[in-house]
């Protein structure tokens, strides 16, 4: 009897071990919601979890809100790696709030383009997109040429913009303010322009798919809206275009954070290896209509005809992430004054 007990009682404290192991084992990401989480999960979750034995927790969210958990949870995050914008990334950075990445730590390194490595290794880029012009070309017989075209008359009632939280949101008053001859360092020419545009928008929109059920039921024609969200939405059927703007448009760097605190250090290390990978990026790329920054991955024809590249990649604007997470904060209070009202 007592021989029995002892077996159970081991059995019971190795089950308990095992038990704990498994949920120790699970990594909680932070990435954005939509056609964004489905490419992560197949493109970066189901081969780290195949490799691992993980499982991986998808925390949903845009960057302006990762960038406030990041702040609440300061040195205990909830999220264990974070996909943000890497103007949002920069400004988690200075706040010390994201721990530098060891290359050594990941074999993929040395494929990544220089230039993706935010300041410090606080971050890296890990995919190039834009904030273009998506239109319905049912509704739009002559494609946009210009960001001033969402002034023109014929858009009235037509048309949506990003709220300033959202990426596309602030980069079209950044790209307006630099069209009416305004700086980075003075924007009320940007935010004069976008007050009567925003007063007719449909809606100030603050997550990025919510433009799919408005272009659903043509109740808008045309918006600021990213490529890779178009091309996605254009392979289920969607009467859609991107256009790039004859100014620019406006370059979009998400990038991924490791959280300064986390206890799953080592296992965020091999997502990241994951998705900085040449099957990770090229896997993204293609299901996602999204530029790599994996150097061995070469873009297919149908994706050039949409994501940033040649001379749509030379024209685009990428702002300083450094002068952004300065402003954001200033711009964002302005906004809500001035524009939001």
């Amino acid at each position: 009897m007592r021989q029995m007990l002892r077996h159970a009682t081991a059995a019971a404290v190795l089950g308990a071990a095992l038990a704990s192991t498994a949920q120790a084992e699970e990594l909680v990401v932070g990435a954005f919601g939509g056609s964004f989480a489905d490419n992560v999960k197949a493109c970066h979750v189901t081969a780290f979890e195949k490799a691992t034995g993980a499982t991986v927790s998808l925390k949903l969210g845009n960057s302006s809100q990762f960038a406030a958990a990041l702040r609440a949870t300061a040195g205990k995050p909830d999220m264990d790696i974070v996909y943000i914008d890497n103007s949002l990334a920069a400004q988690t950075a200075n706040e010390k709030l994201n721990d530098k990445i060891d290359r050594s730590k990941l074999k993929n390194a040395a494929d990544v383009i220089p230039t993706a490595w935010g300041k410090d290794d606080s971050y890296v880029v890990a995919m190039v997109s834009a904030t273009t012009l998506v239109y319905n070309p049912k509704l739009v017989k002559a494609p946009p040429t210009s960001w001033l075209d969402l002034a023109d008359p014929a858009y009235a009632g037509k048309y949506a913009i990003g709220d300033i939280s959202g990426t596309s949101g602030l980069q079209f008053l950044l790209a307006l303010n630099k069209l009416k001859g305004g700086t980075l360092d003075n924007i009320d020419p940007g935010i004069e322009a976008i007050k009567p545009i925003a007063k007719g928008s449909a809606v100030l929109y603050t997550q990025a798919d919510q433009l799919l059920s408005l272009f659903e039921r043509g109740e808008i024609a045309i918006a600021p809206w990213y490529p890779d969200r178009a091309g996605v939405a254009m392979d289920k059927g969607l009467s859609l275009a991107v256009a790039y703007p004859k100014e620019g448009a406006v370059g979009i760097l998400p990038a991924v954070v490791l959280p300064k605190g986390s206890t799953k250090t080592e296992l965020a290390y091999k997502f990241l290896d994951q998705v900085l990978s040449a099957e990770g990026q090229g896997c993204f790329s293609e299901r996602a209509y999204i530029g790599a920054v994996n150097t061995k991955v070469k873009l297919s024809d149908k994706l050039k005809s949409i994501v940033p590249n040649g001379e749509s990649l030379d024209k685009a604007w990428f702002i300083d992430p450094e002068v952004i997470a300065r402003n954001t904060a200033t711009w964002t209070r302005r906004w809500q004054r001035e524009v939001a009202r």
